[in-house]
């Protein structure tokens, strides 16, 4: 197994210092107004991967990755396509934990950035095909996202995890996708759960930062 590939699971992974368990992209909302079954969420999950920040994130991920990007522009793209003040702060103290802790495991300036773009470019200098960094990315996104219902719902593991498993063609569409279309493709759609993002803020109790 090619060690570019372990490198980029590490940087995705729960156990990287992103804090991304802290956050769920306001599911938590969703939650907390009463949808609490595994079809419920998973038609939301998939909502938000196919015309939300999924998919926003999958271009500017993908158009980060290309020789050439200029990162500081797409990363202002990245912040002002964030939907509210928590979406914001999500994709922007995760991508600023990320970029600090890569710097610090491969001694590389790597300066603070959105998320998608801060991913991007560490994983510009990976020989990995683009799609296939775009797709672990995503994949580690609804991973969280399962992870939050299954703590919060509350749904048996093995609910989250078929829930999951059905999401991955979801993935792999999007994920190739992505690479194949320019930034003048990106954009959301998912009013819904921009509204509800901006709900969790909010909230009188909550458990999730967003």
């Amino acid at each position: 197994m090619r060690t570019d590939l372990l490198t980029l699971v590490q940087w995705l992974s729960p156990a990287f210092p992103t804090g991304g368990y802290a956050y769920s992209h306001g599911l938590e909302a969703v939650m907390a107004e009463g949808e609490r079954t595994a079809a419920g969420l998973r038609v939301w999950i998939e909502g938000i991967l196919r015309f939300g920040s999924g998919q926003a994130d999958a271009v500017l991920l993908a158009s980060a990755i290309r020789p050439g990007a200029d990162f500081a522009a797409l990363d202002d793209l990245a912040r002002a396509m964030a939907g509210s003040r928590e979406r914001l702060s999500e994709t922007v103290e995760q991508g600023t934990a990320f970029a600090r802790t890569v710097a610090a495991l491969t001694g590389r300036d790597l300066p603070a950035r959105a998320l998608p773009v801060a991913v991007g470019e560490a994983a510009a200098a990976l020989d990995l095909a683009a799609e296939d960094v775009v797709g672990v990315y995503l994949h580690a996104f609804a991973a969280n996202l399962v992870a939050c219902a299954t703590r919060f719902a509350p749904l048996g593991q093995t609910e989250g995890q078929s829930m999951l498993a059905g999401l991955h063609p979801v993935i792999s569409e999007i994920a190739g996708w992505a690479v194949a279309v320019g930034i003048e493709e990106i954009g959301t759609s998912a009013f819904g759960a921009e509204l509800t993002a901006m709900r969790h803020e909010e909230l009188d109790v909550r458990i999730f930062k967003t």
